[in-house]
This record gives C-alpha cells, sequence and structure tokens, in this order.
C-alpha cells in the first residue's frame, strides 16, 4: 500500500471518529411551526411528502403525493405511511402535487394538478423553474418521466415517454431526481428502477451522455436517490443503497466519495456558502449499521461534518423501514432548515441558534 493511500485512509477514519464525537453533542437547532396547507386543501393537512426545496427568491416549495396516506404496515411506525404506495391518482388527482409558500409560511400556490402519479424527484433551478420526476408505470399513459415546469406552473418540456420504461436516450425506467446546472444542462438520477445512471441532457433537452452501473465502484451506483451542485459545478449523488455520497464533475469524472453522511435519501447543498444536507431516513442496526438516521449537515467544500439533527423518531428505528425525512433544504443563510417527512408525513421547520 502507497503511503499516499495510507494517509487518506487514516484522515478517513479521524474524520469518521471525530464526527461521530461531534455528533454526539451538536444539535443548535430548535424545531419551530412549519407551514401548513390551506384549509381548502384537505382541511389544511399534510399526507405523505417526498421532497421540500427554497427557491431563488426564499420561497418554500412542498412536492407531496397529493395528501394520500396508507397506514396499517407492519414493517413502519405506527400511524406512518408505508412510503412506498402513496400516489396522486383516482381521487387524489385533483390535488396539486407542488406547494409554495412564501418564506412567512403564507400558501401562494398549487401546481401540476393531474401531472403526475407518483412523485419523487423535485428541484427548482435559478430561473424559478420546476423540475419533477413521476415514478408511477401506467402503461403509454403516466410515469417514468421528468417534467418541467415554468413559474407560473405551465408544463413546457417532458423528457422520457410517458408510462413506458427502458433504459436508452428517450426513455427511463423510474427517475429518481433530477437537477439543472448555472448554464441549463440537465441531469437525472435514474435510479428508483434497475437503470442506476446518471443521463445528462442539455437545457433543450437533446440527450447528451450518460454513465453509471449497478455496483458499488466508482462511478457505479445502487439506487442514486438525489441529486445536488455545489458553487463549483461538481455534481453530488445521494447513492442510497451504497450508504455514500458521490461527487463527479460534470463530464462524468469521479471527484470523491464520502461515507460519513449517512445513507442519503435526499441531498441539498445550499450553493451560497456550500453548506450540504444529507437526510438518512432507513439507517438501522440491520441496514447501515453503526449510522444514525437524522440530518447530517457539513460542508460541501471539505466535507467535514459540522451537525446532526437526530431523526424524530429515532428510538423507532429497528422496528420500522423508514422514518424521518426524504427530502431536506434550507434557507439561503442557513438560518431555517426544512424536512420533508414520507412515512411521519409531516414538514419540520428548524431554526439554528
Amino acid at each position: 500500500m502507497s503511503l499516499s493511500l495510507k494517509n487518506k485512509i487514516l484522515y478517513s477514519v479521524i474524520l469518521i471518529l471525530s464526527s461521530s464525537a461531534l455528533l454526539a453533542q451538536t444539535n443548535p437547532y430548535q424545531l419551530v411551526d412549519a407551514p401548513n396547507p390551506p384549509p381548502h386543501l384537505n382541511d389544511g393537512r399534510w399526507g405523505e411528502m417526498i421532497q421540500v426545496r427554497v427557491g431563488p427568491e426564499e420561497n418554500v416549495y412542498v412536492y407531496h403525493r397529493c395528501f394520500k396516506v396508507v397506514l396499517g404496515d407492519p414493517l413502519v411506525a405506527p400511524g406512518h405511511s408505508d412510503g412506498l404506495t402513496a400516489n396522486c391518482l383516482g381521487r387524489w388527482s385533483g390535488y396539486p402535487p407542488i406547494l409554495k409558500f412564501s418564506p412567512d409560511g403564507e400558501f401562494l400556490a398549487g401546481f401540476g394538478t393531474g401531472l403526475v402519479g407518483r412523485p419523487h424527484g423535485f428541484n427548482v433551478d435559478h430561473e424559478g423553474n420546476m423540475w419533477i420526476t413521476d415514478v408511477a408505470l401506467i402503461a403509454d399513459e403516466m410515469g417514468a418521466v421528468v417534467h418541467k415546469l415554468n413559474p407560473t406552473g405551465e408544463l413546457v418540456m417532458t423528457l422520457g415517454q410517458p408510462g413506458i420504461t427502458g433504459q436508452d436516450e428517450r426513455t427511463f425506467n423510474r427517475p429518481a431526481s433530477v437537477i439543472v446546472a448555472e448554464n441549463g444542462d440537465i441531469f437525472v438520477a435514474d435510479g428508483e428502477g434497475p437503470n442506476n445512471r446518471i443521463v445528462k441532457y442539455s437545457s433543450q433537452g437533446d440527450y447528451l451522455f450518460e454513465w453509471g452501473a449497478t455496483g458499488s465502484g466508482r462511478g457505479e451506483f445502487s439506487t442514486p436517490h438525489d441529486l445536488a451542485m455545489d458553487s463549483q459545478g461538481r455534481l453530488f449523488i445521494g447513492d442510497r443503497g451504497n450508504s455514500r455520497i458521490q461527487i463527479f464533475e460534470q463530464d462524468g469524472t469521479f471527484v470523491d466519495e464520502w461515507t460519513h453522511f449517512g445513507r442519503p435519501s435526499g441531498i441539498y447543498i445550499n450553493k451560497a456558502t456550500d453548506t450540504l444536507y444529507a437526510t438518512d431516513s432507513t439507517s438501522n442496526a440491520n441496514t447501515n449499521p453503526g449510522t444514525s438516521r437524522g440530518i447530517y449537515i457539513g460542508s460541501a467544500r471539505t466535507g467535514e461534518l459540522q451537525y446532526f439533527i437526530p431523526d424524530p423518531d429515532l428510538d423507532l428505528a429497528d422496528q420500522t423501514r423508514i422514518s424521518g425525512a426524504s427530502g431536506i433544504s434550507s434557507s439561503h443563510d442557513d438560518s431555517v432548515v426544512y424536512a420533508a417527512d414520507v412515512g411521519p408525513w409531516r414538514l419540520r421547520k428548524y431554526e439554528k441558534h
């Protein structure tokens, strides 16, 4: 083994050990009241949600499964939705899957009614466009696509073919996440199904190239579940099945991998500060043992782990398949953190003190 490799391994061990000690004592975040739907939407009650993002004007966007919850699964906590079957179909199709709030929690608008079957990935780009993925599979009708909505909610682009699965330039299986670079290039994590790849498109939706395969090596994936981009334009991939974050240049060149941010269901980077937020909603004694569920907060520049917000249902982790947040975001000054809980069907808001 080379000296440089030994040094890198030693540094990683020290980082993980020091991070573990830090997590035991550092949580400067206080839970406060979060936005709720207006009374005319499901009587002002949330259902299962999947993602939350803060837009360029500090407005808060929640991507949810049209207020539906599915209770009674023995592998989830009592009173929690099952995280697997809630959707925007049937009587739920009349609700907007995107809700937009002002920074102070005032409901502003709803978007995308009737457009998606099962919401999954969501992002808001620097121009205020909303990008959503649909992992429903309704043959020749709905799902397996990425949609772009302009700031007023008008559908202006679709990648993939509705209801048709595949693994080529024109089809996905179940696209887990989508993000847009400053130049407009589009990156799709085609990873909620078996494809385990990252696909890059131009701003006009033209296929450029892809990388990735199923596995645990560099550039391989096991459920690439969410995407983020730092101030340098590097692509961070929440490689959940491998319990790591992989970092790439936009041409697919591997940069690094970090395993000390939990088993990431959701990731987000505040580009103004390069603060990295990763939320782990699935680790327990059997899955990624030794790691606690919760929100990991650190530096996207150095990988240093700074803070940890524990899952409110952490004591149930060994009894349930999923709890806590699958979606994560922050205000532009990092003073507020938002967490979108799938199973517990709630939106959490934290203020930093």
